[in-house]
């Protein structure tokens, strides 16, 4: 007869409880992988001089010390703000009409095509939002007639 698998801290549908994940017997919270441990022991006191050194290559021309200091400094931003005329969203028909101010703020170079599908993607979901919220006060409404 097969053996059946450990249920500690899962519930009857096979997923762990709250505050549950992983094996319970496991690393605590907080505890850190030995390699990060041993790494940091190589490193111990040796910060500021590792430091001082790339900078100084740098500084001679060395491109890739020059692009791990200024990656440190200024890091490339992942994401930035759209600012553009967007008439109110309330309704999925206002979703309409705001993804046409969209495309027109794209075809006069206001936005790019990028950022505009990102915020396409947010319009799209505020529309679906807006048609389920909808429907649900109509249906609502009916059987509050019946």
């Amino acid at each position: 007869m097969a053996k059946k698998p450990a249920t500690i801290g899962r519930k009857q549908d096979g997923t762990f409880k709250p505050g549950q994940s992983g094996n319970p017997a496991g690393r605590p919270v907080g505890a850190r992988h030995a390699t990060t441990l041993a790494v940091e022991a190589l490193l111990e006191g040796e910060h500021e001089k590792l430091t001082r050194t790339a900078i100084d290559k740098a500084l001679e021309g060395d491109t890739t010390a020059l692009r791990l200091c200024l990656d440190r400094i200024a890091p490339a931003r992942k994401d930035s703000p759209v600012s553009f005329a967007l008439p109110k969203v309330e309704s999925a028909q206002d979703a309409v009409s705001a993804s046409s101010a969209l495309l027109a703020a794209v075809a006069s170079g206001e936005v790019t095509p990028d950022e505009a599908g990102r915020v396409m993607a947010l319009l799209s979901a505020h529309k679906v939002l807006a048609t389920v919220s909808d429907l649900e006060l109509r249906i609502m409404e009916l059987e509050a007639k019946t």
